[in-house]
């Protein structure tokens, strides 16, 4: 009887996984499709080129155009995500899977990356995947330990939700030729500001409502030109930012009429853990007491005493 019913199990499972995989197949091909259509397009608004397979918002649309648009060489077909939790949604896996790029991914949790390394994509593509903490003091060790072409990767995006501004400037050992890297529109459009480094960020511990963390737009254009970056857009759910390198973005030879959204998803928690539904005008006056730091000039203020609006 035990084993009538093991064997009923597992064959459950195999069709369950068949069933997914078909799904995933059929994702796959309709991203091909999609494709086709705005890769040769001149976007106007930057919905126009957006879709999405595998990403949370439409950035799997805005990555294939770039790269068909930048006309990339195959030597930069190299990727590095930070912060992926199980890679189920993601910025670089409709890259790995349609395009064949090889990556480095990288999360804090040991459980996610044990995840990723037991699905089926693991072993049929070029794919390292590593459990650790980031922090501007490891950074660049973590990515000289891994065994890609460190001096052409095509694509690098950060979300680590806490301390990406000082991560991002920190990175020396690599120079890809897009920076995608989320931003938090809560902080504004016209203010340089991060939260302050600290070592052991953690989003949820700097406030309870998950609102505090990562840094402005600005803050990472900022950034970005220094680094030798051109800003190309957000994506319209406003949570990434793109950014090209300047010798490439000459081949971007049109102007989208908005190059920046704010954010309208509501993800804030009340002190239970709870989600609030907060929107946007609310979602600032709950994290008005905390301070951030001015990036250019390093002055810290509280939110409360800044021009957000």
């Amino acid at each position: 009887m035990k084993y009538i019913i093991k064997n009923f199990i597992q064959k459950i499972k195999n069709i369950l996984n068949l069933k997914k995989k078909r799904y995933e197949e059929d994702l796959v091909l309709r991203g091909k499709i999609l494709i086709e259509k705005i890769k040769n397009k001149t976007p106007i608004e930057i919905n126009d080129i957006e879709f999405k397979i595998f990403s949370q918002f439409g950035d799997d649309g805005i990555i294939q155009y770039l790269i068909n648009k930048l006309e990339i060489e195959e030597k930069y077909f190299n990727f590095i995500e930070f912060g992926v939790e199980n890679y189920l949604e993601s910025n670089t896996r409709f890259l790995l899977i349609n395009n064949n790029w090889s990556g480095l991914i990288l999360d804090a949790s040991e459980k996610n990356i044990y995840q990723i390394k037991n699905s089926s994509f693991f072993w049929k593509y070029d794919l390292e995947a590593k459990s650790c903490f980031i922090n501007k003091s490891n950074i660049n060790n973590i990515l000289l330990e891994s065994k890609l072409d460190k001096n052409n990767i095509g694509i690098l995006s950060i979300d680590i939700d806490g301390n990406d501004y000082w991560v991002w400037k920190e990175i020396s050992v690599i120079d890809p030729l897009i920076v995608i890297i989320e931003f938090n529109s809560v902080f504004g459009f016209n203010q340089k500001v991060s939260v302050p480094y600290k070592e052991n960020f953690s989003r949820t511990k700097a406030h309870y409502s998950n609102l505090f963390w990562g840094a402005s737009i600005e803050a990472f254009k900022f950034l970005a030109a220094q680094k030798g970056y051109e800003f190309f857009s957000t994506n319209s759910a406003g949570n990434n930012a793109y950014f090209i390198k300047k010798n490439l973005y000459k081949k971007i030879n049109f102007k989208l009429k908005k190059k920046v959204y704010q954010s309208k998803f509501r993800e804030s928690r009340d002190i239970r853990g709870n989600k609030t539904f907060t929107r946007y005008n609310e979602r600032l006056r709950i994290i008005n007491d905390m301070v951030v730091e001015n990036v250019e000039t390093n002055k810290l203020s509280k939110l409360a005493d800044l021009d957000l609006e």
